[in-house]
């Protein structure tokens, strides 16, 4: 779990960062999980992009991929999901 001042850190962190995935119609499957797990291992912090034709709500959705790839939810603004998870092999982010 992370404290809100490890939360405050990494938005600030990923003011920058572009969203790379997309979630649809379609929703949360075991592939974007896959991909996003992958993805987080890489980079640790990643946005993912809820678009207006999903059906599922923004939270549901991050908890969805939070179930899937063992993430933490950094923040859930508009229809963006901010996504952190420490890297095994690639530490790059220094937590406070």
């Amino acid at each position: 779990m992370l404290t809100s001042k490890q939360k405050k850190h990494l938005r600030k962190a990923s003011h920058n960062v572009q969203p790379i995935f997309q979630v649809g119609k379609a929703g949360v499957n075991e592939n974007m999980t896959t991909q996003i797990n992958e993805a987080l291992e890489k980079r640790e912090l990643i946005k993912v992009s809820v678009l207006q034709n999903c059906f599922e709500d923004n939270n549901q959705v991050a908890d969805e991929i939070v179930e899937a790839t063992d993430a933490h939810i950094v923040q859930v603004i508009g229809n963006t999901v901010i996504l952190y998870k420490e890297s095994e092999e690639n530490k790059q982010i220094e937590l406070p």
